[in-house]
């Protein structure tokens, strides 16, 4: 015996993700500065896994693929630079994009595609994988109720683009039937847009936008008695009569067809009334014998009553912007992981008091504001002496020389022996020792041509803006004590539920990242 997850259960899944959005917190974070840090170990010099989670060749390595274990999930929180809350307006339902191209065929919608009855264009044996949908050059989207097949067997090859908003489906001269479902909205092109998905409007059950409600309304066949559009010829037969009338039989109510023949052979059938209720129907027919007429069933109650279960949208597509608008997105870091962190807490939850973190944008970075400006490479080690052999180690992501504010973050890599594991080197294993405000800084620690000990300007205390030299009042997105602040979540917390690897990206205030994921259920 065999058994298999539904496609329902996917597009449920999905509708569930998206509507868990407005009452959790979903925040896209970019991470990992230095996936391929070659800080040298003294005595050592680099290795393969050139420290915890990184590679020497992370750019061209095939081996830097995540790993989804719990170790792994914790360090991807350590290395997290900052990340930007996912609305309801930026988590969309998407599908496969089909454009409709002049001279191109098309698979009909049907409910019954499976082993024994594949799809006539695209062979497939799932309704949700073969190309019953377009869109088109005017960005609107229609499904296919029929494409010549019926009573031939061929395919037509569609030569008129559709172009109509007509609630029923409407017939065009080259065989081809259409109903149309929405248009995709000029917003949702700009921001959206994508050679490889269709983005579904939101909220279609519930939406006010007249067009989808006459749509949507319009394709419920319990109150207006058109659920059945179709009926496909499988089999003309033999022997019928002249033209006739026949009710639509099986579990639903109200169908009925006017059955056209031609020499006994029944060669056409237009539905009169398309009932409703209905999960499987036959045409009553008298006469003659070996027709097999198969009424198609749309989904839910009719078409366009239900477009993500009439598409089967088991995809989501979530949206954020990365630009220079808030100091909490420094532009001189680089990143190598793009994931989505879901519930994080407030970094004062470490005192357990469990509280979720809430806001737009969140920075995971510590901050410590140094009195004068200083040249470094994103990646390297600021270190401070503390005395008695205790050595604060912090990876840099930032130096903002406008404000002297530096930002670093530390991961299990600065407390391993080896910086990859807890293997025993002269590299000692030790604790992550926290910064303090009492001593200088050593930036750029790995490099000590060009290190430099810099004071800490602890006159940046209790305030999340400071002035400049310039004497520009400048926002910093967190809240400094005596010239350090903590990040604002407590990266201890919080789920990984996606997590990418890519080549390294260096930010610049000249550009901005869109980031778009797709989660497939």
């Amino acid at each position: 015996m065999s058994a298999f997850v539904t496609d329902k259960f996917r597009i449920l899944n999905a509708d569930s993700f998206v509507e868990s959005i407005s009452n959790n917190s979903y925040y896209i974070f970019l991470g990992l500065t230095n996936p391929d840090n070659t800080t040298v170990i003294s005595g050592e010099g680099p290795t393969e896994n050139d420290g915890f989670g990184r590679l020497i060749n992370w750019d061209t390595s095939t081996a830097n693929n995540p790993v989804d274990n719990l170790q792994y999930l914790s360090h991807y929180r350590d290395t997290c630079l900052f990340g930007k809350k996912i609305i309801s307006e930026n988590a969309r339902r998407v599908v496969k994009k089909y454009e409709w191209v002049q001279n191109s065929p098309y698979d009909v919608y049907r409910h019954d595609y499976g082993p024994s009855n594949v799809s006539l264009v695209s062979q497939s044996e799932r309704l949700y994988s073969s190309n019953y949908y377009v869109v088109t050059s005017e960005y609107k989207v229609y499904i296919c109720i029929e494409n010549g097949s019926s009573g031939t067997g061929t395919v037509s090859r569609s030569q008129t683009e559709p172009n109509h908003t007509d609630i029923e489906p409407v017939s065009y001269n080259d065989g081809y039937k259409w109903k149309y479902l929405f248009r995709v909205s000029p917003a949702d092109v700009i921001k959206f847009d994508s050679t490889e998905y269709i983005i579904l409007p939101n909220d279609w059950m519930t939406t006010t936008d007249s067009e989808i409600q006459s749509i949507r309304e319009g394709g419920d066949s319990f109150n207006n008695n058109n659920q059945i559009k179709t009926v496909y010829i499988e089999n003309g037969g033999s022997g019928y009569g002249d033209s006739f009338t026949a009710n639509i039989l099986g579990d639903g109510v109200g169908g009925t067809v006017f059955v056209s023949t031609s020499s006994g052979v029944i060669d056409n059938v237009i539905v009169t009334n398309g009932g409703y209720g209905y999960t499987y129907g036959t045409i009553e027919l008298s006469g003659g014998s070996g027709a097999k007429l198969v009424p198609i069933i749309p989904p839910s109650k009719g078409h366009g009553y239900d477009i993500y279960d009439e598409l089967g949208a088991d995809k989501v597509l979530l949206y954020a912007r990365f630009d220079d608008s808030t100091k909490n997105f420094p532009v001189d870091t680089k990143f190598s992981q793009v994931g989505i962190l879901k519930n994080p807490e407030t970094f004062s939850s470490l005192s357990r008091t469990n509280q979720n973190f809430t806001e737009n944008t969140f920075s995971a970075l510590y901050s410590i504001a140094l009195q004068d400006s200083v040249s470094v490479e994103i990646g390297n080690l600021v270190t401070q002496d503390q005395g008695n052999g205790i050595v604060a180690e912090g990876y840099i992501a930032s130096f903002d020389k406008e404000t002297k504010i530096l930002k670093y973050y530390q991961d299990r890599s600065l407390s391993f022996a080896n910086k990859n594991d807890q293997t025993d080197s002269t590299y000692v294993n030790k604790n992550i020792i926290p910064f303090v405000s009492t001593e200088s800084v050593l930036v750029n620690a790995n490099n000590i041509g060009n290190s430099v000990n810099v004071e800490i300007d602890t006159s940046i205390n209790n305030t999340n803006q400071l002035t400049t030299d310039s004497g520009k009042v400048v926002d910093l997105g967190v809240t400094f004590t005596n010239g350090l602040s903590n990040p604002q979540i407590n990266k201890k917390t919080g789920d990984i539920i996606y997590i990418d690897n890519r080549p390294i990206v260096e930010r610049n205030s000249r550009q901005k990242e869109d980031i778009k994921i797709i989660l497939e259920f």
